[in-house]
């Protein structure tokens, strides 16, 4: 069985990567890449990919500090 501060980390990791996403959906970070001339790598997919994990990474940490202040 998994710890539970890692169940924390990662529930709370996807929840701020799925969020991140969707913000970046909805401000039209995706369609920029779509249209993009030349190798996505050149694009913004990087930009993308490091703001969603960062967003998984600020959520999951977060949690974790919450979910230790919260324990006696």
């Amino acid at each position: 069985m998994l710890p539970s501060s890692f169940r924390v980390f990662a529930w709370w990791f996807a929840v701020g990567a799925t969020m991140a996403l969707s913000v970046i959906m909805l401000q039209g970070g995706i369609r920029e890449v779509m249209q993009a001339q030349g190798p996505l790598w050149e694009a913004k997919l990087a930009e993308i990919l490091t703001a969603v994990v960062g967003g998984g990474l600020l959520a999951g940490c977060i949690a974790l500090i919450l979910d230790r202040l919260k324990k006696p």
